[in-house]
């Protein structure tokens, strides 16, 4: 009968399920959650932005999710990407918006779709199009009756989409929420009186479009009603909704952080996102969101900044290449089904917080029905401490959280880890013959990008020009060019001396040419983006020519008014050092401009052009070259990269698609990394920092999906000047799995379920399972039951170590998928009585 009964509970969950699909849910809200069909719930989300992926990466990534603990996946909407042009849409390939939200749909996920259409994201101009710009008295993210007539124009473009698909849940898809705007409220002062009227706009607009789902906007405290408004940040915890009728949400969780070239990597330690996430769900959130959960890759010249790198990795629970981050997956998906044991009591009632001493806290929500669920919370950063609740003692660690869903009974400390670890490397990849790396590649042939203007299509205007008002970002790139005589008896041409060249730019780079042949470069940074040269040069008597290459490096993507904020060379350009003193400004004169490279106007990305050349050597090491080449696809399924050591700085295409701008040469500070991040105490973007003195980035990933078995075509646009031939191809290959788990620890959460006298008998259990279904265990690299020091990778033994822990181990593990052994003396013995121990494991898979 029992087993009749869980089946029929199955048939009838399916049936439901279906037909909430089938027929439409109703999405509402009240002051403690979302409602769905009547029912409250508390959901965990994860954002996946769909073009900085691949779509035979999304169902993966997707799945991935859910057997991470989600239930819902959060997107932004990109305008610049699906409509590059005005009225000209593109929703193709990584652009197939419907595609992706049916594969969450698919997955038996729900979604939320914020549409923006201003999404900052650190995507090239806040997602805006260029031409947006250019609309005559628009004024952006304002009361101004051009802008609001496309935002509306867009955002009715999508939701009908939407619609026509029956996407929403009101039509039996799985969106449950839309967003209109974002972080407006963080800028909106700088709008003055015109924002309020903008953003009550913006509220009815959306609204009206009768999705019949509910609206947020993020960051926005004065969002009106209906719409809710949300937090973003590290900490929401104490984020309190403008009316007591709507529900504490955390759209953006920032689960690390992004990356700028010449800026070291930031990361966000696994137990501070934990205790983040207990602390928000302990304090009354019922719907919380990681951004991100899969960053992935700005491919093309998606990304914005300026200076984002190309990865958009985030350090989040699944890594730019689609693999899993462990113990940060592992970690929060426990974390995550310690919160659902809770769900039932969280949506019942409202929290009750009492002090358990100086720092520590007991919140608890018990209903008339006798549910009870309890967070107990460290939030000191200093010393670990017990407290007394419900008569029982327990352990806090500091900055932690302890889950008891039953009130009584710890199923989940954040601080203490039960999942394993990975250690995954790129590995470089060599033929099948054992030939060296580089023979990957079949040969080398380039094509001079022409130095100064080249086109027909220049133009000649006096005074320097603002590089975007002129480009409309069509090219990363724009020439400036100026011609004059000389005479031989020009003052700073007497004795010899060289003359300084001074350029002031609004950045991002810049690239000096003197009479054809590189004279200096520089460029900013992301806290600063202008460029300051001083270039010592040699003039002849006669023509003389100065031809300043200027690039971008992504747009501006935030702030008030940040589509204003210009680039390129605006002056002064002045000639110094004259004999007599005095300086030559050369801003107003008649300068030429040139829109992008001869090479993008003769399309060489594609690899196609009849102009190539292979003979005679190689350049190397020169600027302003096209290289082209081809090469068979890296053996295996592992995701692929491209190391650009020896390269300078540029774009790179492979079979015709771009993988983004590459830039190994610029090199991250060297102050400001440590070896390790104490978790305990408020994160910010700067508290955890690697890579500190070495390249941002060398590696840039080529998703598989792009690649042909053989015959591949790579192209690139060497701007700086580098070594082709040193280029190589990586692999990302989980190289080790390792766990740690103290004597201490809550059993695995998975346990829970168990009547009580099975969870008194299972204990804390130390856990490893290889990464592919193929692999079993097949070395134990360390293995101690004691005092082990360092993290995985590096372990070692500390003063005591039990001598059995390794052989029992191998017994266990080697040969099978996964393994899991009880972390007790009664396994391994006790070498060191009265002392806390730990058993600690590093193994490898084959």
């Amino acid at each position: 009968m029992r087993v009749m009964a869980v089946v029929l509970y199955g048939l009838f969950y399916l049936l439901a399920l279906t037909t909430s699909f089938c027929f439409g849910a109703n999405v509402t809200y009240d002051h403690r959650a979302l409602v769905i069909d009547g029912r409250r719930r508390v959901l965990v989300s994860g954002s996946i932005h769909y073009p900085r992926s691949t779509p035979d990466m999304w169902p993966d990534l997707i799945q991935k999710s859910k057997d991470g603990g989600l239930d819902v996946i959060e997107t932004y909407v990109f305008w610049n990407l699906h409509e590059p042009l005005r009225g000209k849409y593109d929703f193709e390939g990584r652009k197939d918006l419907v595609k992706f939200v049916k594969l969450v749909k698919e997955a038996g996920l729900l979604l939320h779709l914020r549409i923006g259409p201003y999404v900052c994201a650190e995507w090239n101009y806040g997602g805006f199009p260029l031409w947006l710009h250019f609309i005559p008295g628009i004024k952006f993210r304002t009361d101004n009756e051009p802008f609001k007539a496309e935002m509306k124009r867009f955002t009715a473009k999508i939701v009908d989409m939407m619609k026509q698909e029956n996407l929403y849940a009101s039509q039996g898809g799985p969106i449950i929420l839309s967003q209109i705007e974002n972080e407006y409220g963080n800028i909106d002062s700088a709008y003055g009186d015109g924002a309020k009227k903008y953003i009550n706009w913006a509220a009815t607009m959306a609204t009206s479009l009768d999705t019949g789902v509910p609206w947020v906007m993020c960051q926005q405290k004065d969002a009106p009603n209906p719409i809710i408004d949300t937090c973003n940040g590290f900490y929401c915890d104490q984020y309190t909704p403008n009316s007591n009728s709507k529900p504490k949400m955390w759209t953006e969780n920032w689960s690390g952080w992004f990356s700028a070239f010449g800026d070291p990597l930031p990361y966000r330690p696994t137990e501070d996102v934990a205790f983040a996430v207990a602390r928000f769900y302990q304090l009354g959130g019922t719907f919380q969101n990681y951004y991100m959960y899969h960053g992935g890759t700005n491919f093309g010249r998606s990304s914005g900044g300026p200076f984002i790198t190309t990865t958009y990795d985030y350090d989040a629970p699944i890594d730019e290449y689609g693999l899993l981050r462990q113990p940060k997956w592992g970690h929060l998906k426990d974390v995550h089904k310690a919160i659902k044991l809770c769900e039932e009591a969280i949506v019942a009632t409202d929290p009750k917080t009492t002090s358990l001493g100086s720092n520590l806290e007991a919140t608890v929500y018990k209903t008339e029905s006798g549910k009870c669920a309890a967070f107990l919370a460290n939030v000191g950063t200093q010393s670990d401490a017990t407290v007394k609740f419900n008569g029982n003692s327990y352990n806090l660690p500091a900055w932690s959280v302890s889950i008891l869903p039953d009130c009584k009974n710890v199923v989940l400390n954040t601080a203490k880890i039960n999942s394993m670890s990975t250690v995954a490397k790129f590995v470089r990849q060599s033929s099948e013959d054992g030939a060296k790396e580089t023979d990957a590649f079949s040969g080398w042939s380039w094509i001079y990008e022409p130095v100064g203007i080249s086109s027909n299509n220049a133009i000649t205007k006096p005074g320097l020009l603002e590089q975007i008002n002129t480009t409309a970002d069509q090219s990363d790139y724009l020439w400036y060019s100026l011609s004059f005589e000389m005479k031989g008896d020009e003052p700073f041409l007497k004795d010899g001396a060289k003359t300084v060249l001074h350029v002031d730019s609004l950045g991002h780079a810049l690239q000096v040419f003197i009479n054809g042949k590189v004279a200096g470069s520089g460029n900013g940074r992301n806290s600063n983006s202008k460029v300051s040269l001083d270039v010592p040069i040699s003039l002849v008597p006669g023509k003389n020519k100065i031809d300043l290459l200027s690039s971008t490096v992504g747009l501006q993507n935030y702030g008030a008014f940040f589509d204003l904020k210009g680039a390129g060379v605006t002056g002064p350009v002045q000639l110094k050092g004259l004999q007599n003193g005095s300086t030559a400004d050369l801003s107003s004169q008649l300068w030429t401009y040139q829109i992008g490279l001869k090479g993008e106007e003769l399309g060489l990305s594609t690899g196609s052009s009849s102009l190539w050349v292979s003979q005679p050597a190689l350049p190397k090491n020169q600027p302003l070259v096209w290289y082209k080449t081809t090469f068979d696809a890296p053996s295996g399924s592992s995701p692929v990269a491209l190391d650009f050591t020896g390269l300078g700085k540029g774009e790179a295409w492979v079979n015709g698609q771009s993988i983004g701008r590459y830039w190994p040469t610029n090199i991250a500070t060297s102050n400001g990394c440590t070896n390790s991040c104490n978790y305990r105490g408020s994160y910010s973007s700067n508290k955890c920092l690697k890579n500190c003195g070495k390249p941002t980035q060398l590696l840039y990933h080529v998703p598989r999906s792009w690649l042909q078995p053989s015959g591949n075509v790579l192209v690139l646009f060497e701007e700086a000047g580098g070594d082709p031939t040193r280029l190589s191809f990586a692999t990302r290959e989980v190289q080790s799995i390792c766990s740690r788990v103290s004597e201490s620890h809550p059993i695995p959460v998975e346990m829970w379920t168990a009547d009580e006298e099975t969870r008194k008998r299972a204990g804390p259990t130390l856990s490893l399972a290889c990464p592919h279904s193929d692999q079993v265990i097949s070395k134990i690299n360390f293995a101690s039951f004691g005092t082990p020091r360092g993290t995985c990778g590096s372990f070692s033994h500390g003063r005591c170590s039990s001598k059995r822990a390794l052989s029992i181990i191998e017994k266990a593990c080697i040969g099978s998928k996964s393994c899991s052994l009880r972390v007790s003396a009664n396994t391994f013995g006790d070498p060191c009585a009265g002392t806390a121990k730990t058993l600690a494991v590093e193994a490898s898979c084959a």
